[in-house]
């Protein structure tokens, strides 16, 4: 079945902040064209574990990090990868929407220019208007392309940004709590689209919000203290759980 070959795994990755063990021996297995939604209490090291999978946490000075992570097989610490050409690879959308302070199209367009990906103007604009397709926004922008991105609500800004980081046509797109500055309309939006987005890509959601993970997840990670508790079947981790602090959590008594 493609539907659960593995994308992207990681084995014994250890983080720290200085002195802070912020993971402790995460191993996982991520499927492709799957949802995987990390889940757990405030600084248990669900972000800082997505901010590995695209070498985000290169850009803290203090950060060190052990262990491997491989997409499709390749080690995306191996010093000849480029982190640049990794990120264009490996999309991450924001808990706040982002938009850069230029025009709709040009947020989108931001991406495959610097890649190189488009010979010429009638290329661009059909990346595009396929990455605002795919974002559920194009209808709805259209007709005002060079408007600023910033003018946008919150809820289509959070669209552009998920389209800006599908204009690259990544494998892997990171989510790190993409709702949480959004109205309940907006964030039943952005979840109706993950839905879509994970035909296409191997979809990786933190989210503080359990109802969000059994809604948009096949799989759920859950994380308590830089460790990696359980992982497994959405279904599965919400109505058996095996270990007893998901269950806690889950059941509210523990978060």
């Amino acid at each position: 079945m493609s539907q659960q070959q593995t994308k992207i795994s990681a084995r014994n990755v250890q983080v720290w902040y200085g002195d802070t063990h912020a993971i402790k021996d995460v191993s996982v297995e991520i499927a492709d064209k799957t949802t995987t939604a990390f889940i757990g209490p405030s600084g248990c090291g669900k972000s800082t574990f997505l901010r590995c999978i695209n070498r985000m946490n290169d850009t803290i000075p203090a950060a060190r990090i052990e262990g491997d992570i491989e997409i499709d097989g390749e080690d995306i610490y191996d010093r000849r990868v480029d982190p640049v050409r990794l990120r264009a690879k490996v999309g991450m959308v924001f808990q706040k929407p982002n938009p850069f302070p230029k025009s709709i199209y040009d947020n989108v367009a931001y991406g495959p220019r610097i890649h190189g990906l488009a010979r010429g103007r009638a290329e661009l604009d059909a990346i595009v208007e396929k990455a605002l397709r795919r974002a559920a926004l194009w209808n709805e922008v259209k007709d005002r392309l060079t408007a600023p991105g910033t003018g946008l609500s919150g809820g289509q800004q959070q669209r552009l940004c998920i389209a800006r980081a599908v204009a690259t046509e990544p494998e892997v797109l990171l989510m790190d709590e993409p709702c949480s500055a959004l109205d309940p309309i907006a964030t039943a939006q952005v979840e109706e689209l993950i839905d879509e987005l994970r035909q296409n890509y191997s979809v990786v959601i933190v989210t503080h919000s359990m109802q969000q993970a059994a809604r948009v997840s096949q799989k759920t990670a859950f994380f308590h203290l830089g460790h990696l508790v359980e992982f497994g079947d959405t279904a599965t981790i919400f109505t058996n759980p095996e270990d007893s602090r998901t269950e806690s959590y889950i059941s509210g008594r523990i978060g």
